[in-house]
């Protein structure tokens, strides 16, 4: 039997092997792009626009850095790219990632692993970096979940943990087209990369 293709050709021309991603096959407007096509809630949001990824991820990252002051902008970049695997295979919402198994954590890691080393980060974060941003995240889906999800408060609260209501009230959910979310994204990671 004949063995499936397991590469992405990207806009920019590189063709990034899923199985065996390499950084040289990496290049952010790949990522800005395919983040800004990717619907966060499988598209169950209100809005005019699908609430993308990429949106997420730079809410993530203010997120991020107003919890963390301090954080080198190495640790901010980090967060701004937690989710950057889903530009190429989708975010897929947690119930349907338990459904998949431990396949998908794999592949998100191998990618995520190639991605970090592009960009001058280490393969796998240390674990209080990740704990750090995974509380910004928790912050952002609380957010969105309450503000365009059609989640309750208190709904949002046992699924994402409580968020202080004032902490909360300092972060917009933006609804923007593609384009205008993909080019915030990289105007980000450019601010970002010229501080390292």
């Amino acid at each position: 039997m004949a063995k499936g293709r397991a590469w992405q050709r990207m806009l920019s021309g590189r063709r990034l092997d899923l199985l065996d991603p390499t950084p040289v096959d990496i290049e952010i407007s790949d990522i800005a792009h395919g983040l800004a096509f990717v619907a966060r809630w499988n598209g169950q949001t209100r809005g005019d626009f699908a609430y993308s990824v990429a949106e997420h991820s730079l809410l993530v990252e203010e997120i991020f850095a107003l919890g963390q002051p301090s954080a080198p902008p190495r640790d901010r970049l980090a967060a701004l790219l937690h989710d950057a695997p889903e530009y190429v295979i989708g975010d897929m919402i947690s119930p349907v990632k338990a459904a998949v198994g431990p396949g998908y954590g794999a592949l998100d890691a191998r990618l995520a692993g190639a991605i970090h080393l592009r960009f001058g980060l280490p393969a796998e974060l240390p674990a209080e970096l990740k704990r750090r941003i995974k509380r910004a995240d928790k912050v952002s889906a609380w957010l969105e979940a309450v503000r365009i999800a059609g989640f309750s408060e208190s709904e949002a609260d046992r699924l994402f943990g409580r968020v202080d209501r004032d902490l909360a009230a300092r972060f917009e959910i933006r609804l923007r087209p593609p384009r205008a979310t993909r080019e915030a994204f990289v105007a980000c990671f450019e601010k970002l990369s010229a501080l390292l």
